[in-house]
């Protein structure tokens, strides 16, 4: 491997990607439109793919056709916070290749950072199936003052908190938000589609899955 095309760290998304974990957000959604007395519409579940809270809480009152008080948003995000975190205690799968894949990279010592649009309460749960140890960097959905994906700022910051630039970095994501945010910092993307489809693109390599995935294959993203 080229020491030119060595990547200076590896930042991988979570929901989608390493986790197949966007069905289990499916839960808390549904369960919410339901209690509100509406439906929740397959194209607006597909459309908070890779969002925030906030985001996602502005897709589904509009697929009700409800204006929330700031105190209903509140009780909204505390309500599937509460859910979403008795549903990914339940257990939480992994994407086909998405451990063997992190640990091959650890192993070769390149940084590695996660950058998820999950609040930090619920990226801690999902962290005790993952790793926290894995990670030299967590950047979650909370901590980037609003600029969340699919703006550049989430992997702008994994970058800064490493000491690295981002363009020198590889990211690795599964839907358009996620792509769109990575590719604006400058990074080379693996993408591995998971429910929703992504487009081709500038700096977009595309698998169908993790399966055999380490520092190799990820170096080869910036030759």
């Amino acid at each position: 491997m080229s020491g030119t095309t060595r990547p200076a760290a590896v930042l991988w998304d979570m929901d989608g990607t390493l986790l197949d974990s966007e069905k289990l957000w499916d839960v808390p959604l549904y369960e919410f439109a339901e209690k509100q007395g509406g439906t929740l519409t397959l194209a607006t579940r597909q459309a908070m793919v890779g969002t925030n809270v906030p985001k996602t809480l502005a897709l589904l009152y509009g697929d009700l056709g409800v204006v929330p008080t700031a105190e209903e948003l509140v009780d909204a995000a505390a309500w599937i916070a509460r859910r979403t975190e008795e549903v990914f205690r339940a257990g939480l799968p992994w994407r086909d290749g998405a451990r063997d894949a992190l640990h091959a990279v650890r192993a070769s010592g390149v940084p590695m950072a996660l950058v998820t649009s999950t609040e930090r309460s619920l990226t801690e749960v999902a962290l005790d199936t993952i790793g926290r140890d894995l990670f030299d960097v967590t950047v979650c959905g909370d901590e980037v003052d609003g600029h969340n994906k699919p703006l550049p700022e989430p992997y702008l910051r994994a970058a800064r908190s490493l000491g690295v630039d981002a363009v020198d970095c590889v990211a690795v994501e599964d839907s358009p938000t996620g792509v769109a945010a990575a590719v604006a910092a400058g990074c080379a993307v693996l993408v591995v589609p998971c429910d929703v489809p992504v487009e081709p693109g500038e700096r977009r390599t595309f698998r169908e899955s993790l399966v055999g995935v380490d520092l190799d294959v990820l170096a080869s993203l910036r030759s």
